[in-house]
């Protein structure tokens, strides 16, 4: 089970006592509130997770995920029962977020070795289209985001900015822009699907 906590190098673990202020906090979208969600549970999950998961990117990629669904539960309606239960609501939502993984894991079939993938290295003039295609509803589907997911995809996919400009940009730490980047790309996919047929 997840212990309460903020560990530093040599520092035993400290208690935090959670309330309905900081649940609501959180919902809210109070950016310091997440900050300390993230840093709080971060270390946490990243100790459990790499004696289950093979790489660092598994590693963070189940991380981001856990704290998106924690959000999202927490943004509904009873989310959870107590505010005091929040740690082992985190730890369970790790748990299915694992169990997830090893079974994708268990899905995939690599590619044989002598397989070798089309040559893109001249476009038609049909991929040229599509590729146009792609752009305008790529264009439609940031322009229907909210004004943040917008900037931080723009920073990064399209003007190709350093991690560390972005967060000197957007004044947040490298845990908490890891969280809005995974927030940011579950809006976009999301509206994706509104828009694509």
């Amino acid at each position: 089970m997840l212990g309460f906590g903020v560990r530093s190098p040599g520092v035993p673990l400290e208690r935090f006592e959670f309330d309905l202020g900081y649940i609501e906090r959180l919902v809210a979208g109070d950016t310091e509130t997440e900050r300390h969600f993230t840093r709080y549970f971060g270390d946490l999950l990243t100790m459990k997770l790499r004696s289950k998961l093979r790489s660092a990117a598994q590693v963070e990629d189940a991380k981001q995920e856990t704290f998106v669904r924690v959000l999202v539960t927490l943004k509904k309606k009873g989310g959870i029962s107590s505010p005091q239960a929040l740690g082992s609501f985190v730890n369970s939502v790790c748990n299915n977020v694992l169990f997830e993984t090893y079974r994708s894991g268990s899905k995939t079939t690599p590619l044989e070795e002598d397989y070798d993938g089309p040559d893109e290295r001249r476009a038609g003039a049909e991929s040229a289209l599509l590729a146009d295609e792609q752009r305008e509803k790529i264009q439609q589907v940031l322009s229907g985001l909210p004004k943040k997911d917008q900037e931080l995809l723009r920073l990064l996919f399209i003007e190709e900015r350093d991690k560390d400009d972005i967060c000197q940009a957007m004044n947040v730490d490298r845990n908490y822009l890891r969280v809005l980047l995974h927030r940011a790309k579950a809006h976009f996919k999301d509206r994706w699907t509104e828009v694509t047929p």
